[in-house]
Protein backbone atom coordinates (compact mmCIF):
# COMPACT_ATOMS: atom_id res chain seq x y z
CA UNK A 1 0.00 0.00 0.00
CA UNK A 2 1.31 3.29 -0.75
CA UNK A 3 2.08 6.05 1.79
CA UNK A 4 -0.68 7.93 0.44
CA UNK A 5 -2.67 5.57 1.18
CA UNK A 6 -1.50 4.48 4.51
CA UNK A 7 -2.06 7.90 5.61
CA UNK A 8 -6.18 7.50 3.54
CA UNK A 9 -6.63 4.43 5.69
CA UNK A 10 -5.62 5.82 8.76
CA UNK A 11 -8.10 9.04 8.31
CA UNK A 12 -11.31 6.66 7.02
CA UNK A 13 -10.47 4.58 10.88
CA UNK A 14 -10.20 7.74 12.96
CA UNK A 15 -13.51 9.15 11.36
CA UNK A 16 -15.21 5.50 11.69
CA UNK A 17 -16.35 6.72 15.22
CA UNK A 18 -18.56 9.56 14.23
CA UNK A 19 -19.83 9.02 10.07
CA UNK A 20 -20.46 4.99 9.05
CA UNK A 21 -18.84 4.19 5.57
CA UNK A 22 -21.37 2.80 3.39
CA UNK A 23 -18.35 1.29 1.55
CA UNK A 24 -14.77 1.25 2.40
CA UNK A 25 -12.28 0.23 -0.75
CA UNK A 26 -8.98 -0.31 0.71
CA UNK A 27 -5.66 -0.54 -0.80
CA UNK A 28 -7.55 -3.09 -3.85
CA UNK A 29 -5.54 -4.17 -6.89
CA UNK A 30 -6.61 -6.79 -9.56
CA UNK A 31 -4.97 -8.25 -12.45
CA UNK A 32 -5.78 -10.23 -16.03
CA UNK A 33 -3.22 -12.71 -16.87
CA UNK A 34 -0.04 -10.40 -18.01
CA UNK A 35 -2.13 -7.02 -17.30
CA UNK A 36 -2.89 -4.95 -14.60
CA UNK A 37 -5.77 -3.36 -14.62
CA UNK A 38 -6.26 -1.85 -10.94
CA UNK A 39 -3.45 -0.87 -8.27
CA UNK A 40 -3.58 0.57 -4.76
CA UNK A 41 -7.17 1.55 -5.02
CA UNK A 42 -8.66 3.39 -1.67
CA UNK A 43 -11.62 5.37 -1.25
CA UNK A 44 -15.05 5.54 0.95
CA UNK A 45 -18.21 6.67 0.10
CA UNK A 46 -19.97 7.78 3.81
CA UNK A 47 -23.30 7.01 4.30
CA UNK A 48 -26.09 8.99 2.60
CA UNK A 49 -23.01 10.07 0.81
CA UNK A 50 -22.99 10.67 -3.35
CA UNK A 51 -19.63 9.68 -4.92
CA UNK A 52 -18.91 9.86 -8.64
CA UNK A 53 -15.91 7.60 -9.83
CA UNK A 54 -14.78 9.70 -12.74
CA UNK A 55 -12.76 8.02 -15.56
CA UNK A 56 -12.93 7.25 -19.50
CA UNK A 57 -13.70 3.95 -20.50
CA UNK A 58 -11.17 1.22 -20.00
CA UNK A 59 -9.69 3.12 -16.99
CA UNK A 60 -10.51 -0.09 -14.24
CA UNK A 61 -14.51 1.32 -13.18
CA UNK A 62 -16.39 -2.02 -14.38
CA UNK A 63 -13.84 -4.12 -12.68
CA UNK A 64 -13.63 -1.85 -9.38
CA UNK A 65 -17.61 -2.93 -9.71
CA UNK A 66 -16.96 -6.56 -10.50
CA UNK A 67 -14.97 -6.81 -7.19
CA UNK A 68 -17.74 -5.31 -5.41
CA UNK A 69 -20.32 -6.73 -6.64
CA UNK A 70 -18.47 -10.40 -6.62
CA UNK A 71 -18.55 -10.85 -9.80
CA UNK A 72 -14.54 -11.00 -9.68
CA UNK A 73 -13.14 -12.31 -6.33
CA UNK A 74 -10.75 -8.93 -4.39
CA UNK A 75 -7.24 -11.10 -3.84
CA UNK A 76 -5.13 -7.89 -2.76
CA UNK A 77 -7.09 -5.10 -0.57
CA UNK A 78 -10.25 -5.42 1.37
CA UNK A 79 -13.72 -4.12 0.92
CA UNK A 80 -16.30 -3.81 3.33
CA UNK A 81 -19.71 -2.89 2.87
CA UNK A 82 -21.24 -1.21 5.70
CA UNK A 83 -18.07 -2.86 8.27
CA UNK A 84 -18.51 -5.85 6.79
CA UNK A 85 -15.70 -7.62 4.68
CA UNK A 86 -16.38 -9.26 1.45
CA UNK A 87 -14.23 -12.01 1.92
CA UNK A 88 -15.43 -13.02 5.16
CA UNK A 89 -18.86 -12.08 5.28
CA UNK A 90 -20.31 -12.01 2.04
CA UNK A 91 -23.70 -12.79 1.81
CA UNK A 92 -24.42 -9.74 4.63
CA UNK A 93 -22.44 -7.69 2.68
CA UNK A 94 -24.01 -8.24 -0.35
CA UNK A 95 -27.42 -8.28 1.30
CA UNK A 96 -26.58 -4.62 2.02
CA UNK A 97 -25.71 -3.47 -1.90
CA UNK A 98 -28.37 -2.62 -4.70
CA UNK A 99 -26.59 -2.36 -8.46
CA UNK A 100 -27.19 -1.21 -11.74
CA UNK A 101 -25.20 -2.67 -14.39
CA UNK A 102 -23.59 -0.79 -17.30
CA UNK A 103 -25.60 -3.46 -19.55
CA UNK A 104 -29.61 -3.50 -19.34
CA UNK A 105 -30.88 -6.62 -17.41
CA UNK A 106 -34.55 -6.11 -17.15
CA UNK A 107 -36.15 -9.54 -18.60
CA UNK A 108 -38.05 -7.64 -21.75
CA UNK A 109 -40.95 -9.97 -21.87
CA UNK A 110 -41.93 -9.51 -18.94
CA UNK A 111 -44.33 -6.84 -17.74
CA UNK A 112 -42.83 -3.96 -15.29
CA UNK A 113 -44.65 -5.47 -12.33
CA UNK A 114 -43.18 -8.82 -13.12
CA UNK A 115 -39.72 -7.65 -13.09
CA UNK A 116 -39.87 -6.29 -9.88
CA UNK A 117 -41.76 -9.14 -8.39
CA UNK A 118 -38.79 -11.03 -9.59
CA UNK A 119 -36.12 -8.74 -7.66
CA UNK A 120 -38.08 -9.10 -4.41
CA UNK A 121 -38.56 -13.25 -4.92
CA UNK A 122 -34.95 -13.48 -5.27
CA UNK A 123 -34.39 -11.14 -1.68
CA UNK A 124 -36.95 -12.92 0.22
CA UNK A 125 -39.48 -10.60 0.24
CA UNK A 126 -42.84 -11.58 1.30
CA UNK A 127 -46.15 -11.40 -0.90
CA UNK A 128 -47.00 -8.87 1.69
CA UNK A 129 -44.14 -6.95 1.49
CA UNK A 130 -44.09 -7.20 -2.35
CA UNK A 131 -46.99 -5.23 -2.98
CA UNK A 132 -46.46 -2.10 -0.79
CA UNK A 133 -42.97 -1.49 -2.13
CA UNK A 134 -43.26 -2.39 -6.05
CA UNK A 135 -46.33 0.01 -6.29
CA UNK A 136 -44.58 3.25 -4.06
CA UNK A 137 -41.51 2.05 -6.37
CA UNK A 138 -42.90 2.96 -9.72
CA UNK A 139 -44.75 5.34 -8.72
CA UNK A 140 -41.36 6.90 -7.50
CA UNK A 141 -40.71 6.80 -10.88
CA UNK A 142 -43.53 7.90 -12.49
CA UNK A 143 -44.39 4.64 -14.08
CA UNK A 144 -47.13 3.51 -12.25
CA UNK A 145 -49.37 3.78 -15.09
CA UNK A 146 -47.50 1.24 -17.31
CA UNK A 147 -46.98 -1.35 -14.31
CA UNK A 148 -49.07 -4.21 -16.64
CA UNK A 149 -46.66 -2.99 -19.73
CA UNK A 150 -43.80 -5.13 -20.87
CA UNK A 151 -40.27 -3.47 -20.23
CA UNK A 152 -39.48 -4.06 -23.78
CA UNK A 153 -42.40 -1.43 -24.80
CA UNK A 154 -40.43 1.45 -22.29
CA UNK A 155 -38.29 3.82 -23.52
CA UNK A 156 -34.37 4.12 -23.02
CA UNK A 157 -34.73 6.31 -20.30
CA UNK A 158 -37.59 4.22 -18.65
CA UNK A 159 -35.98 1.45 -18.58
CA UNK A 160 -33.09 3.05 -16.45
CA UNK A 161 -35.90 4.41 -14.12
CA UNK A 162 -37.38 0.61 -13.61
CA UNK A 163 -33.77 -0.70 -12.86
CA UNK A 164 -32.98 2.07 -10.52
CA UNK A 165 -36.23 1.25 -8.73
CA UNK A 166 -35.34 -2.08 -8.82
CA UNK A 167 -31.94 -1.81 -6.98
CA UNK A 168 -33.64 -0.09 -4.14
CA UNK A 169 -36.24 -2.62 -4.12
CA UNK A 170 -35.30 -4.49 -1.09
CA UNK A 171 -33.58 -1.55 0.49
CA UNK A 172 -29.75 -1.84 0.40
CA UNK A 173 -27.83 0.38 2.00
CA UNK A 174 -25.06 0.77 -0.68
CA UNK A 175 -26.33 1.86 -4.45
CA UNK A 176 -23.44 1.10 -7.21
CA UNK A 177 -24.19 2.51 -10.49
CA UNK A 178 -22.44 1.42 -13.22
CA UNK A 179 -22.85 4.11 -16.24
CA UNK A 180 -26.06 3.74 -15.87
CA UNK A 181 -26.96 7.26 -18.20
CA UNK A 182 -24.77 5.64 -21.12
CA UNK A 183 -26.46 6.58 -24.54
CA UNK A 184 -29.67 8.38 -22.94
CA UNK A 185 -30.74 12.19 -24.40
CA UNK A 186 -29.99 14.94 -22.06
CA UNK A 187 -32.99 15.13 -20.01
CA UNK A 188 -33.84 11.93 -19.58
CA UNK A 189 -29.95 11.59 -17.76
CA UNK A 190 -31.07 14.73 -15.46
CA UNK A 191 -34.30 13.06 -14.22
CA UNK A 192 -32.24 9.80 -13.44
CA UNK A 193 -29.53 11.45 -11.59
CA UNK A 194 -32.19 14.05 -9.77
CA UNK A 195 -34.25 10.93 -8.76
CA UNK A 196 -30.91 9.01 -7.45
CA UNK A 197 -29.56 12.30 -5.49
CA UNK A 198 -33.24 12.71 -3.82
CA UNK A 199 -33.38 9.42 -2.63
CA UNK A 200 -29.61 9.31 -1.10
CA UNK A 201 -30.17 12.26 0.58
CA UNK A 202 -33.68 11.12 1.65
CA UNK A 203 -32.87 7.45 3.19
CA UNK A 204 -29.62 8.25 3.55
CA UNK A 205 -28.05 5.94 0.67
CA UNK A 206 -24.59 5.65 -0.09
CA UNK A 207 -24.10 6.09 -3.80
CA UNK A 208 -20.94 5.37 -5.95
CA UNK A 209 -22.18 5.90 -9.55
CA UNK A 210 -19.41 5.45 -12.05
CA UNK A 211 -19.46 7.92 -15.31
CA UNK A 212 -17.41 9.03 -17.39
CA UNK A 213 -19.83 12.17 -18.17
CA UNK A 214 -18.25 15.52 -16.39
CA UNK A 215 -21.74 17.39 -16.64
CA UNK A 216 -23.04 14.76 -14.09
CA UNK A 217 -20.85 15.82 -11.42
CA UNK A 218 -21.67 19.04 -8.64
CA UNK A 219 -19.93 20.75 -6.55
CA UNK A 220 -20.58 19.18 -3.07
CA UNK A 221 -19.85 15.60 -4.64
CA UNK A 222 -17.47 13.36 -3.49
CA UNK A 223 -15.51 12.62 -7.07
CA UNK A 224 -12.61 9.44 -7.04
CA UNK A 225 -10.95 10.02 -10.34
CA UNK A 226 -9.41 6.34 -11.67
CA UNK A 227 -7.14 6.61 -14.51
CA UNK A 228 -5.44 3.56 -15.98
CA UNK A 229 -6.34 1.44 -12.75
CA UNK A 230 -5.13 3.94 -10.59
CA UNK A 231 -6.88 6.86 -7.83
CA UNK A 232 -5.68 10.11 -9.10
CA UNK A 233 -8.11 12.20 -6.62
CA UNK A 234 -10.21 11.27 -4.16
CA UNK A 235 -12.11 14.42 -2.59
CA UNK A 236 -14.73 16.85 -3.46
CA UNK A 237 -15.53 18.34 -6.88
CA UNK A 238 -15.01 21.63 -5.48
CA UNK A 239 -11.70 20.79 -3.66
CA UNK A 240 -10.25 18.82 -7.22
CA UNK A 241 -11.25 22.32 -8.58
CA UNK A 242 -8.61 23.75 -5.94
CA UNK A 243 -6.02 21.48 -6.36
CA UNK A 244 -5.62 21.51 -9.89
CA UNK A 245 -6.23 25.45 -10.18
CA UNK A 246 -8.66 24.86 -12.91
CA UNK A 247 -12.79 26.15 -12.88
CA UNK A 248 -14.15 23.07 -14.70
CA UNK A 249 -14.47 19.66 -13.73
CA UNK A 250 -13.58 19.11 -17.72
CA UNK A 251 -10.45 21.10 -17.39
CA UNK A 252 -9.27 19.49 -13.82
CA UNK A 253 -9.50 15.72 -15.17
CA UNK A 254 -8.05 16.59 -18.25
CA UNK A 255 -4.96 18.37 -16.14
CA UNK A 256 -4.72 15.37 -13.94
CA UNK A 257 -4.79 12.74 -16.53
CA UNK A 258 -2.66 14.27 -19.14
CA UNK A 259 -5.23 15.13 -21.27
CA UNK A 260 -6.85 12.20 -21.29
CA UNK A 261 -10.52 12.79 -23.11
CA UNK A 262 -13.37 11.83 -20.07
Amino acid sequence: MSRDNARYQADVSGAGATCQVALDVAGVGFAYPGRQVLEDVSFAVPAGGFCVLLGINGAGKTTLFSLITRLFLCRTGSIRILGRELGRDGTRALAQLGVVFQQPTLDLDLSLRQNLRYHCALHGLAMNQMRPRIEDALAGVDLAERAGDKARELSGGQRRRLELARALLHRPRLLLADEPTVGLDVQSRQAIIAQVREGCRRDGVGVLWATHLVDEVEPADQVVVLHRGRVLHRDTAAQLLTDTATSSIHQAFNRLTGGAPP
